[in-house]
């Protein structure tokens, strides 16, 4: 057709990715753009705003959009936010991705912490506790414990007091979490994770150095770290119930860091940088009860690896 442009055979095509992102010369060849294309092509908006905000440069704002859409009157949040939870109802497990969410974007606080409380409140069992699903249970994608406790609890109390948060239920819960911190003799890793949580942000900072102190030697004593991935049998070395040293220490700033020589770190760390899979993300690790949850949960870890990494001064881009 008469002054219609025809395309040069030899232009290359154009890219079905985010305009301006780091997919090129080396998306073969860079963890982060190979992510990076990954989350593009299978990730939910979410997830999507936040790799933009962490590794593009991206805004808050488009971030925090995304979350409100998971974000019920109640002040809760629900609809799959968590994805092993796929009924719509506000659930603890929810708040916990949400607050984490928050809080990488610095926005945990003032009307948003307030609101969410009132959830939390309402949510809680006397003693400050958050269960690790709320009755009336809705659709799951797993059945569910009928209390988690400090599973819950630990993590929200955590970035609540890390962002100055103060609310009259956080008082309760902040003790609640105490004593289960410091009555863990055999705990599982989860509980490890929860407790860190809270130690990480809690302001008695002489209490949570020595209660961290106590739960690294439980750590090590009852093996609870795969300290040598490199040795380890293939079943071990990725797998829902085997926990690497990162899984405790996210960033070289949590009181978990002192628990593993830098030796011991650096395996670790070598270790989750190797587990990206061919297809630019890494596993979702933990068994999911539906394949919808696997998908979406597989953006997630390669959000949480790929910030790890960071942390410790790795090299991703």
């Amino acid at each position: 057709m008469a002054g219609s442009a025809v395309p040069s055979s030899s232009s290359p095509p154009t890219s079905p990715l985010a305009p301006g992102s780091l997919t090129g010369a080396t998306l073969l060849t860079s963890p982060l753009a190979r992510a990076e294309r990954f989350v593009w092509l299978t990730a939910r908006v979410l997830e999507q705003r936040r790799f933009a905000y962490h590794f593009l440069d991206g805004g808050a704002d488009p971030v925090e959009t995304a979350l409100t859409a998971y974000r019920n009157e109640d002040g809760g949040y629900g609809h799959a936010l968590e994805p092993e939870l796929r009924g719509p109802v506000s659930q603890p497990a929810h708040a916990v991705h949400a607050l984490r969410v928050l809080d990488e974007i610095g926005r945990c606080g003032g009307q948003r912490a307030e609101r969410l409380c009132r959830y939390l409140t309402s949510a809680s069992t006397p003693d400050g506790a958050l269960p690790a699903a709320c009755l009336p249970p809705e659709p799951t994608a797993a059945p569910m414990e009928p209390a988690g406790d400090l599973l819950a609890t630990g993590p929200v109390v955590g970035v609540l007091h890390r962002n100055g948060v103060w609310h009259a239920w956080l008082f309760r819960a902040t003790d609640f979490c105490w004593t289960a911190v410091e009555a863990l003799a055999h705990p599982d890793p989860r509980q490890i994770q929860a407790a860190v949580a809270f130690l990480d942000g809690v302001p008695d900072r002489p209490r949570a150095e020595a209660a961290a102190e106590r739960l690294g030697r439980l750590v090590r004593g009852q093996r609870l770290a795969v300290l040598e991935p490199e040795h380890a049998p293939d079943e071990h070395r990725y797998h829902e119930h085997h926990y690497h040293a990162y899984d405790f220490a996210r960033s070289p700033d949590s009181l978990a860091r002192r628990w593993f020589t830098s030796a011991e770190m650096d395996r670790a760390l070598d270790f989750l940088a190797a587990a990206q899979a061919p297809d630019g993300g890494w596993p979702a690790r933990s068994h999911s009860w539906t394949p919808t949850a696997h998908l979406e949960r597989r953006p997630v870890r390669t959000i949480e690896a790929l910030l790890t990494l960071r942390a410790y001064g790795r090299e991703v881009a």
